[in-house]
């Protein structure tokens, strides 16, 4: 048993896989974050610049 956890310690077969799935979470949620910052920031600009117009005349 002990040779066995000791090969499996040495093992980096699935290493890389592991890196890829760690940065594809991240870059997903800081994705999902800048999502959520940039929509509520481009609503808030929408609703402002719409509030400025309502008293043009063409």
């Amino acid at each position: 048993m002990k040779q066995y956890l000791e090969s499996f310690a040495r093992d980096e077969s699935g290493a890389v896989t592991v890196d890829w799935v760690v940065l594809t979470a991240l870059v997903v949620t800081l994705l999902a974050a800048g999502y959520g910052l940039m929509e509520s920031a481009t609503t808030d600009t929408a609703g402002a610049t719409a509030t400025y117009m309502t008293d043009w005349s063409f």
